[in-house]
């Protein structure tokens, strides 16, 4: 799955607006809207979190699942666990 925060740090990678990455995708802006406006992970129908996908890996972003490694290569940020404080 698919993170509100991930969407967003693909956009700022990408630097492109809601906009953009709704025409990139072939989805209406206000699905993109949602998407990062949900809690949890991102929820919609599949094939249109599919479309969403591919347009920012055709763009070059790659989605990192929890506790998957990379494929690419190249810079990237990956958020961390927090840390337990005593």
């Amino acid at each position: 799955m698919i993170s509100p925060g991930q969407l967003r740090a693909a956009r700022a990678l990408l630097g492109i607006d809601q906009r953009s990455l709704a025409a990139l995708a072939g989805v209406s802006l206000p699905t993109i809207q949602r998407m990062e406006a949900s809690d949890g992970d991102v929820r919609g129908a599949i094939s249109t979190l599919t479309k969403v996908v591919e347009a920012l890996d055709a763009a070059g972003v790659e989605l990192i699942a929890n506790d998957q490694p990379s494929q690419g290569r190249g810079r990237g940020v990956r958020l961390k666990e927090p840390t337990q404080s005593k």
